[in-house]
């Protein structure tokens, strides 16, 4: 243990580290074995208690609940891109939302449902949550707003076509 503790701290990285003070004295001394002991026993303990923490498994019936993380989500992830794709089809050739929907639509809309449900419930039922992923400008709060607008957007960009008797733009 001795001599591979000693050949570890003088390689050329470790001198590099050292030289360069990113590594502190006690960091270089040779550790003991009741140290490595205790720092093994710690860090099997942390691995034990965040696998728990991340991995809580729950059934396909809670995950698709009403009250579940997943019908909101997926029916926000599907309106965002229905938006964007109904408003760039609209602005590239003139159609309406029923003629977009008439001309092919249907088997564009399946696709991308049955694509995005099954991207969108994998990870949820392997039991990583929503929350975990959450982060800074990108939260699972923002995402389920942006999917709220994108829900009603669609529902107005139909509603005002119908009373209009065409393509919105």
């Amino acid at each position: 243990m001795a001599v591979a503790t000693s050949s570890i701290l003088s390689s050329p990285v470790m001198r590099t580290l050292s030289s360069r003070a990113c590594v502190s004295p006690q960091f270089l001394a040779a550790p003991s074995r009741h140290t490595i002991a205790r720092f093994s026993t710690s860090v099997k303990c942390m691995a034990q208690e965040n696998k728990n923490d991340i991995q809580k498994k729950q059934k396909f019936s809670d995950i698709l609940a009403f009250s579940g993380p997943a019908p909101e989500r997926i029916n926000g992830r599907l309106a965002m891109i229905g938006f964007v794709a109904a408003v760039a089809v609209e602005l590239a050739n003139g159609h309406d939302l029923l003629s977009q929907v008439s001309d092919g639509g249907v088997t564009w809309f399946v696709g991308s449902s049955v694509l995005l449900s099954l991207a969108s419930l994998i990870p949820l039922l392997k039991g990583v949550s929503v929350e975990s992923k959450s982060d800074g400008f990108m939260t699972s709060d923002a995402e389920l707003w942006n999917g709220r607008l994108a829900m009603l957007g669609l529902v107005a960009l139909a509603f005002t076509e119908y009373v209009k008797g065409g393509a919105f733009i």
